[in-house]
């Protein structure tokens, strides 16, 4: 009876407070409604489903396989939600033009086998229908349906060209155009542009445009690239794009209107460069390359000079290829891209003294000595193990190198000590580029050319002997002349080039220009000039020819002017040469303006088909000097460009003098050697070299084997000190003429 009693009190009073309890449990439900109610669609549940690519469709050649893009569900509060599965389907409800696997997503432009013999599996082949045109393709999971994605259904495309303003002129920085490009079948027939769907584009070569997902192309650095087309899972090449290239670069100096400036020595100046293109555009980020004539005592660097040591020298900025509107070997010259541009150039003058090490070799003897010229001691006679027929220092003075007939050998320039012996190679050393990296070197026995790296490598080889060579002032174009009378040229971008000798008969020598804008080669009729701009024929947007270093414009191009050696004044205004006359050495002064920044050409390379710029005749005068020889050896203007010194062979009289030629006067000093006591009188001056702050000009001397310092006074230069090397000769007894050598600013060390 208790037990009745307990249960049915447990029955009237628990059972509804349990049922009130489970009531406010629901009450307090986890579920989430997307309207912030109680009711309707729940958080979780799918609203939305994106389907790529929505905005470019996908393309496909009738009876090719693809498939549409990632499928992705959202709710309604935009989380993503997990789908084991979506169904895909296609508005072509025929199954004849677009197909789609409703399990994969996976695309037939045409029909997929179904119910196929053998067991070959459903959806795993395309049947091409030959069907043309547009489908979508949906995607669906939870009761939502994605955006629809349009298929393009098109014949087979063979070709792609690009149409517009891209094709037919540069786009100047920061400025956008849309690419727009038409489809052709493998007949060459057009494809209708409303089945082909959309093109991605791609620039092959960066930093030149920038190209988003509709095609709108922005001109970023200046310079052309060629443009892939992609479509069809396909890609094919287009055309090209132009970003506007330089028309003048101006450097100058902040806060002043002139082109020239005195720095002391380790004091940074800074320099401006304003770039403009032909839409008078100003253009930035530009990586311009900026040089000095004198990188030994004024090194250039981007945006500023600061002088080591006492000296001159001109500063100017290149645009160059192809780190600066680099272009398609096959469209250089088009809309200017691929051509080089210069800037003004900007003198710089570092006054002071500086002391000098001398260097002293022979091609009579086996042994080179180093002079210190602030105690004028000589330092210790090294004796090779061949005799020399060459020496050359390199423009960062750390490094001699000496040719002869058995090796090359490398001196240490501090310790005087070799450093290296390459019986791989032997020669005569010719040139070292500014950047002291690359050695010219000619083999007369093998006939053959050498670059030889400053890490004691060959770089490249040519056939040939070489004579003489220039380098431009940013080492990467090194102008040759040969033993056959060619004209070969190197440069970074281009390789080895033969070039066009038209008007010498016989080469003898070349100089770079100042600015380094192209060369001059000497010749037994006439002095020719060849500009850096590739000379380029082309019709509308079609190149037919690239001439490489071609013949320049211009009155300056070839003047009548028979020179023996030549050499080029820093201040660009003067190509200085001279000539052995009847034994009588003459100079020749050929007044020239170059096509720079700031000159009425400019400074950019000519567009149009088939120019070439203008080297400008300015003056033309020859002087005669009361010196003899046998052969003139080298001609030698001072940094500052206000003197330039004559060397030549001994001929059957002796000639104690040196002539000296003054550009802004026209006038020669022929300054006459000092006989030092106890010492035989000196017969000609053979070789010579500047001190870096021009105060002294070293010259070597036949007769008495010596070497004078002329110097400059108040009103002139004379002979005011004798150095004696003392080079043991290789044959007989005596000493030998140090007709090889070389200078450096003393503080290298």
């Amino acid at each position: 009876m208790r037990r009745f009693v307990l249960l049915a009190f447990l029955v009237m009073f628990f059972i509804p407070v349990s049922v009130s309890i489970t009531g406010c449990s629901r009450n307090k439900s986890s579920a989430v409604y997307c309207n912030g109610g109680d009711s309707g669609m729940l958080t979780g549940q799918i609203t939305t489903i994106n389907l790529e690519p929505r905005l470019t469709g996908v393309s496909l050649s009738s009876g090719q396989m693809g498939s549409v893009g990632t499928a992705s569900a959202t709710d309604c509060k935009g989380n993503s939600v997990s789908v084991s599965n979506f169904t895909y389907a296609s508005s072509d409800t025929t199954h004849t033009l677009v197909d789609v696997n409703p399990a994969t997503g996976r695309l037939c432009a045409g029909s997929w086998n179904r119910n196929s013999a053998g067991g070959i599996a459903d959806y795993t082949y395309c049947n091409s229908t030959s069907l043309t045109g547009t489908a979508t393709v949906t995607a669906s999971a939870g009761g939502a349906t994605s955006n629809s994605v349009t298929v393009y259904v098109h014949p087979i495309i063979g070709s792609v060209a690009l149409t517009g303003a891209s094709q037919t002129d540069c786009v100047s920085q920061g400025k956008a155009i849309t690419l727009a490009a038409d489809a052709f079948d493998t007949s060459g027939n057009a494809i209708s542009s409303n089945i082909v769907g959309k093109f991605t584009f791609a620039a092959q070569t960066s930093g030149i445009v920038t190209i988003d997902e509709n095609g709108v192309a922005t001109a970023a650095q200046p310079g052309s690239t060629l443009i892939t087309a992609s479509i069809s899972n396909a890609t094919s090449t287009a055309g090209y794009f132009s970003t506007c290239p330089p028309t003048s670069i101006a450097l100058n100096i902040p806060g002043s209107s002139s082109k020239s400036v005195n720095v002391n020595p380790n004091t940074t100046q800074p320099i401006t460069a304003t770039v403009l293109d032909k839409n008078n555009t100003t253009l930035t980020n530009l990586t311009l390359t900026y040089v000095s004539t004198t990188p030994r005592t004024i090194p250039a660097a981007t945006g500023s000079v600061t002088p080591t040591f006492p000296g001159a020298a001109a500063i100017t900025a290149f645009c160059l290829p192809p780190t600066c509107n680099p272009s398609p070997t096959d469209r250089v010259g088009l809309f200017g891209n691929g051509k080089p541009v210069a800037s003004n150039n900007i003198s710089v003058t570092t006054t002071g003294l500086s002391s000098n090490y001398l260097y002293l070799a022979s091609t009579q003897s086996q042994y080179v000595t180093q002079i210190d010229m602030t105690t004028g001691n000589l330092g210790a006679t090294l004796r090779l193990p061949y005799v020399p027929n060459s020496m050359q220092l390199s423009t960062d003075g750390a490094a001699l190198y000496l040719g002869t007939s058995n090796e090359i050998i490398t001196l240490n320039a501090t310790s005087n000590a070799i450093t290296k012996e390459d019986t791989s190679i032997s020669g005569r050393v010719i040139s070292v580029s500014p950047d002291s990296g690359t050695v010219v070197i000619t083999d007369p026995s093998r006939k053959l050319i050498y670059l030889y790296t400053s890490a004691g490598v060959v770089a490249s080889t040519y056939g040939g002997v070489a004579t003489r060579a220039a380098w431009s002032t940013d080492s990467t174009t090194v102008y040759i002349t040969t033993a056959d009378n060619q004209l070969i040229t190197y440069s970074t971008p281009a390789g080895w080039h033969v070039i066009d000798n038209s008007g010498l008969t016989a080469v003898n020598d070349v100089a770079v220009t100042v600015p380094s804008v192209g060369a001059y080669f000497a010749g037994s009729t006439a002095t020719v000039g060849h500009t850096y701009c590739h000379k380029t024929t082309y019709s509308g947007t079609s190149v037919s020819s690239i001439e490489y270093f071609p013949i320049a414009g211009g009155t300056a191009s070839t003047v009548a002017a028979p020179l023996d050696r030549i050499a080029a004044t820093n201040d660009g205004a003067h190509i200085l040469g001279a000539r052995m006359l009847a034994g009588v050495p003459q100079i020749t002064d050929i007044g020239v303006s170059m096509p720079i920044g700031g000159s009425t050409q400019g400074g950019a390379c000519p567009t149009a088909s088939g120019a070439v710029p203008n080297f400008t005749q300015n003056s033309l005068n020859t002087y005669a000097t009361t010196a003899s020889g046998t052969a003139v050896t080298s001609i030698v203007p001072a940094s500052n460009s206000t003197v330039a010194f004559l060397t030549y062979s001994a001929g059957a009289t002796a000639s104690p003098v040196v002539p000296a030629y003054f550009p802004s006067t026209g006038t020669v000093s022929n300054i006459a050697l000092a006989t030092t006591s106890g010492k035989s009188a000196p017969t000609a001056p053979v070789s010579g070299v500047f001190s870096a702050d021009d105060a002294t000009f070293f010259v070597s001397t036949a007769g008495d084997n010596q070497v004078h310092l002329l110097t400059k006074g108040t009103t002139a230069y004379s002979d005011t000190r004798q150095l004696d090397p003392k080079l043991p000769a290789f044959s007989g007894s005596g000493y030998s003429v140090p007709d090889l050598i070389a200078a450096k600013p003393r503080t290298f060390q």
